[in-house]
């Protein structure tokens, strides 16, 4: 196991980013003058700590900011202010530590898509320094645990589904064996049955490998089930952080409440809705 340094998986204080948005502009210019530009803030003051073993839920609807809090994780982004620390190392200062212990899977996966998902997972295995035969013996357990037979392992993936092509993101980073998993909207995509084999096998490699899983998603029924905590994130900034059943104590008029009830009272938005930026 990589060396850590905290055993607090994630330390996230007082983060903000914010983009630059041209679009408004009526025509394109080479070089705006900054009074032309407008800030997009994705992500305003952020704070949160994870514990190490922990699946963190956030919530948000599209335009909330998670998938940028997801990229400042993962050393994709920057922060423009205030720091975030993966195991007690800063995504800045110790980028190539940070991407020893983490892995991310995201709604659009990238791949070599006239390869085979066993080609592209060995492709990635020998990337992270894994022994090819240890590599291909790993690829077909993993696979199997996410229901996609060993006979389908040679077809191309431009030949498969959207559905089984997430499943083969998902298992290229479970592969690596990362002790803190991303998982930016993982099952998006995916039919009951497979959204449930990927829901168990996260919650079985939290028991068996000690890893520590910072979840996106809009399915509440799959925070509610998988997360130990969650935070609700609404105009880039966290309007609620608690367990699941806490939340819908705090939140909710009785033992009926569901996690859809809590995010439409704390935002006065459905998870489904579209939310428009913020500007400055």
């Amino acid at each position: 196991m990589p060396e850590t340094r905290s055993h607090l998986a994630l330390e996230v204080d007082n983060v903000a980013k914010a983009f630059v948005d041209r679009s408004w502009l009526p025509f394109k210019l080479p070089f705006a003058h900054p009074r032309a530009e407008k800030k997009v803030v994705a992500v305003d003051q952020v704070s949160l700590t994870v514990p190490r073993g922990q699946i963190y839920g956030v919530l948000g609807a599209n335009g909330s900011g998670k998938s940028t809090l997801i990229r400042l994780f993962s050393t994709l982004l920057i922060p423009d202010s205030g720091s975030v620390s993966v195991f007690g190392f800063d995504v800045v200062a110790d980028e190539m530590a940070v991407k020893r212990l983490i892995n991310r899977v995201s709604v659009e996966a990238a791949f070599f898509r006239v390869l085979s998902p066993m080609e592209n997972l060995l492709y990635a295995g020998r990337l992270y320094g894994m022994e090819a035969g240890a590599a291909r013996v790993r690829i077909v357990e993993i696979l199997g645990q996410l229901g996609i037979d060993s006979a389908r392992l040679g077809e191309p993936l431009q030949k498969m589904s959207r559905g089984m092509q997430q499943k083969v993101a998902i298992a290229r980073a479970f592969l690596t064996a990362p002790v803190l998993l991303l998982l930016d909207e993982p099952t998006t995509g995916l039919d009951p049955r497979s959204k449930r084999e990927v829901q168990q096998f996260v919650l079985d490699l939290r028991e068996r490998h000690d890893a520590t899983v910072v979840l996106t998603t809009h399915d509440m029924d799959e925070a509610d089930r998988l997360c130990d905590r969650i935070a609700v994130l609404h105009g880039g900034r966290i309007v609620a952080e608690d367990t699941p059943e806490n939340l819908k104590r705090s939140h909710g008029d009785g033992a009926a409440t569901t996690l859809e009830d809590v995010f439409m009272h704390l935002t006065g938005h459905s998870l489904d809705e579209e939310l428009e930026p913020v500007a400055t």
